[in-house]
């Protein structure tokens, strides 16, 4: 399983790190986006940037190429990997209620359904699993993906349970805690712990704990549908090909949801500035492992380290990639500047397979928003 947000982060660093600015203009950012837009390879892009207590929203280009709809702040779009700062928003706030302990090994929470050669599940906690260090990996059968890409059938249902068994036929990445390696079962198993601790579906978990008190009220959890509901931006693939039509279910708690730029704003700021947790988790969503892309994981959320004209800054979200779309939605340490930024190409066959991903690299508008 793979174009949940992994590669997300990847793409953006190389430039990130290195040297350069927008090119000046009024608005420097809404020229960055726009420069993504049309020639630069995406058909459409919307955005919420802040700077203060100044916000603007906007879209430029098509939301559908076939109709020219325009792209507005309002189209909702797969957040992917964003989903993951939600769920585990869930388990950190069943940890401050003594719930559950992000020490727990996944075998006494989930007894026997991690088994595979080389697992260790009595040695696998549930922080590994929010911080990428657990050593387990998606499935890496390179056929994963043919029902949709091959077969054409997008309606194709993957159930979870289906996603990790096959992601334990193989050995681990590493021995749990002994190094970094990005894991979308990871949090396919973080949604069975909270299902098992609840009682609950996890999608009434994020609505009744997260998207209600918040009032997000244009995010939802698909489980299996491969339609989008609502005003929605169409999802491309590298050649053109409409990649929206696609289902979720083997994604579930790894990258599953839909929201807007609005909302996702409106979530990752609550998050990040502690309304939605206690101290101490808090101090968990933010312990940070290092990983090689740039930046770090926490717990659900990682860290981007760009080179400003100023120094080097390091901003705080979630990277999101998937069939058809591909998302950032970060902030500077105070909450002072965010974006949320969302594009309506991705392609999943190249991410699979290997070659060209994205047509351009988003890096000047994020640098553009938040240096």
């Amino acid at each position: 399983m793979r174009g949940s947000g992994k590669l997300a982060a990847g793409v953006l660093v190389g430039v990130l790190l290195g040297s350069g600015t927008a090119a000046a203009a009024t608005d420097p950012v809404r020229a960055a986006v726009g420069d993504l837009v049309g020639e630069g390879g995406f058909p459409g892009a919307v955005a919420q940037v802040r700077n203060g207590e100044a916000v603007s929203r906007f879209g430029a280009g098509y939301a559908n190429q076939a109709t020219r709809e325009a792209a507005e702040p309002h189209h909702r779009f797969r957040i992917a990997s964003n989903t993951k700062a939600f769920v585990a928003t869930v388990v950190l706030q069943l940890a401050g209620e003594g719930k559950l302990s992000l020490d727990d090994p996944i075998e006494r929470r989930l007894p026997g359904v991690v088994r595979g050669p080389g697992y260790e599940p009595e040695k696998i906690t549930l922080r590994m699993l929010l911080n990428h260090t657990s050593g387990v990996h998606d499935p890496l059968d390179p056929h994963f993906f043919d029902p949709y890409l091959v077969q054409g059938n997008r309606a194709h249902v993957i159930t979870p349970s289906e996603v990790i068994r096959r992601s334990l036929v193989d050995r681990p990445s590493f021995p749990p805690g002994s190094g970094v390696g990005y894991s979308n079962t990871g949090y396919l198993l973080l949604g069975k712990v909270i299902e098992k601790i609840t009682h609950d579906d996890v999608r009434a978990e994020i609505q009744r704990r997260i998207l209600d008190p918040l009032e997000l009220g244009r995010t939802y959890f698909p489980l299996w549908s491969p339609f989008l509901r609502g005003p929605h931006l169409h999802g491309y693939d590298m050649k053109g090909r409409d990649m929206t039509v696609f289902s979720p279910s083997y994604d579930w708690t790894a990258g599953a949801m839909v929201s807007t730029v609005d909302d996702l704003a409106r979530f990752h700021r609550a998050l990040l500035s502690g309304r939605l947790l206690a101290p101490a988790q808090q101090t968990e969503l933010k312990r940070l492992v290092p990983n090689d892309r740039g930046g770090a994981y926490g717990a659900g959320i990682e860290t981007l380290d760009v080179k400003c004209a100023d120094g080097m800054k390091t901003f705080w979200g979630n990277t999101g990639a998937g069939p058809g779309f591909f998302s950032v939605s970060m902030s500077n340490a105070d909450g002072s500047k965010q974006l949320v930024l969302a594009l309506n190409v991705y392609d999943l066959a190249a991410d699979v397979h290997g070659g060209q991903r994205v047509p351009k690299i988003p890096a000047p508008a994020v640098k553009a928003a938040l240096c």
